[in-house]
Order: structure tokens, then C-alpha cells, then sequence
């Protein structure tokens, strides 16, 4: 059996027709929702969910198409669109009850609760993002040779068919290369947990490469639409970032300032895996978030 966060229950709620979501639920006290990056699940939370549940409600689910969550099939190319995905995170907190929480996400899951954010401001009160652009800003800043860092996104934008065969002719490779490349200290995420990643993201190839196919097509189409609208982040928001600007040569709380006027831009020295590998660090400003 994979590890789980210790002193949660785990749960599967329905949150669309045929998709339901694994969650890990523990603590009480005001909502708040943690999304896991790639290649991860609700598990990155471990540490981080363990201390805010003295005194909230965590929900740490794992995405459509991740882990032990519903892989539903991308008939239209909209299943894995971000919209759709933050759709999920609404129906999830409802149906445990909460109308209305605090977000925060990591990689892929900052990008669903950026769009959760944009789309339902009604539910978001605080939203947090760890290691990411905006979609539509990621694609701005990759350009020239330094863009090889993100050979990933390219490849998984190609059309269905061959980067599902390349990736899931070696997929423990494949995966198992951002885990090593992408991490500042490797300890931070152990055998059992490595092991339990590399397992859900096998297992899970064709919904991984959708939801990343969505965001080189539909999921740009949402941003220029809210930005030629001028729709923004209405609530207060924290981002925590390593300095990619200063490698890829752009202004990165610029950036994220013209989507969130309420912002604390905060650049990290740790590795991408923040939550695991300075889970302190984390909890604390997602605390200070909170607390605006």
C-alpha cells in the first residue's frame, strides 16, 4: 500500500458525471485546499497538511488524472483543461461542505488553482502558488536555448499518439528525471514516496500528457480571454518561486502582479519540491496568507 498522510481519512468524492477524486481530509477549523504538482500526488502535502491541520480543515486531493483519482478519457480536449480541473476543486469543497476556502497549489495544481481562482472568486478566499508561472506567462518567457528546461512541455503538447508511446516506453525514466533533476535536496523525498510517484505516474501516462496537451491549447485560450477582459485575482495571494527569472530573463513578480494586485511574491532558495524539502518555510507563509 502507498504511504498516506498520517491522522487523515481518505475519501472519494464524486465531483463530476463518472469522475470522482481521491482526498485525504484531517483537522478542523476554516477550509483550506492543497494541490499537488507533477510528477506527484496529494502526498507532497505530507508535512505542510500535518501542521496546518492543528487548526483548519485540509483538504489534499488528487488531481483528475492523477494517483488514485478518475482518469477520464480526453474525448474533446476540455477533460483536462485547467477550468475544467478547478471545476473538481469547487465540487470537492462542497460536497465536504465548504463553499467557500483557501487555495494553495504546487506546479500543476498552482496552475488549477490559479484557474479556480479566475473563474470562481466566490469560493477562493486566499490562493497560493508554489514554483510556477501563469500559463499563458510559462509560454511568454520560454524562448532560444533556454527553454530546453522545459523540453517536457513541448514534447507533451505534441498531438496525441507520440508522446504518450516515447513516455510510456520508459516511464520510471521519464519521471523519475524531474524527481532527481528538480530537487534541491534529494532526501526530502524518501524510497517509499519516490517509489509510491513513480507507481501513479506510470499508471497514469495518457491523463498526464492531457492535462499538459491542455495547457499548450485550450488552457491559453482561457488566459487571453480573462486578460483582454482584465479579470484578475481578486483575493489576497502568495507566491513562493524559485529565481527562474533571473535564468530565463524576466521579471517574475511582474508577471504574476499583473494578474494578482493583492500580492506577496516571495523568491525561495530551496529546490522545486518546496513542500517537502522546506515544509517550515511553507507553512509559514501559507499562515501569513491567511492571516491578510
Amino acid at each position: 500500500m502507498d504511504p498516506r498522510i498520517s491522522g487523515f481519512d481518505y475519501r472519494r468524492v464524486t465531483v463530476a458525471d463518472g469522475v470522482s477524486l481521491n482526498a485525504a481530509v484531517g483537522g478542523s477549523g476554516s477550509p483550506i485546499v492543497l494541490l499537488h504538482g507533477f510528477p506527484q500526488t496529494h502526498l507532497m502535502w505530507r508535512h505542510v497538511a500535518a501542521d496546518l491541520a492543528a487548526d483548519h480543515t485540509v483538504i489534499c486531493p488528487d488531481l483528475r488524472g492523477y494517483g488514485a483519482s478518475d482518469k477520464p478519457a480526453d474525448t474533446d480536449g476540455t477533460a483536462y483543461a485547467k477550468r475544467t480541473m478547478a471545476a473538481d476543486v469547487v465540487a470537492l469543497a462542497r460536497e465536504l461542505g465548504h463553499d467557500r476556502f483557501a487555495l494553495a497549489g504546487h506546479d500543476r495544481g498552482a496552475l488549477v488553482a490559479v484557474r479556480a481562482g479566475l473563474d470562481h472568486p466566490g469560493a477562493v478566499t486566499h490562493l497560493a502558488s508554489l514554483d510556477v508561472l501563469p500559463t499563458l506567462d510559462m509560454w511568454d518567457v520560454m524562448h532560444g536555448t533556454s527553454a530546453a528546461v522545459g523540453f517536457h512541455l513541448y514534447l507533451m503538447a505534441q498531438p496525441p499518439g507520440l508522446p504518450e508511446r516515447l513516455i510510456g516506453a520508459s516511464p520510471d525514466a521519464f519521471f523519475g528525471h524531474f524527481l532527481d533533476v528538480w530537487a534541491g535536496d534529494p532526501e526530502a523525498i524518501p524510497a517509499d514516496v519516490r517509489a509510491a510517484y513513480l507507481r501513479a505516474s506510470r499508471e497514469a501516462v495518457v491523463s498526464i500528457v492531457a492535462d499538459y496537451r491542455a495547457s499548450a491549447g485550450i488552457d491559453v485560450e482561457h488566459d487571453r480571454a480573462d486578460r483582454g477582459a482584465g479579470n484578475r485575482l481578486r483575493m489576497p495571494v502568495t507566491v513562493l518561486q524559485q529565481d527562474w527569472g533571473a535564468a530565463l530573463g524576466f521579471d517574475a513578480a511582474a508577471r504574476w502582479r499583473a494578474w494578482a494586485p493583492d500580492l506577496v511574491h516571495l523568491p525561495v532558495s530551496y529546490g522545486h519540491f518546496m513542500a517537502e524539502e522546506a515544509p517550515a518555510e511553507v507553512v509559514k507563509a501559507l499562515r501569513a496568507l491567511l492571516d491578510r
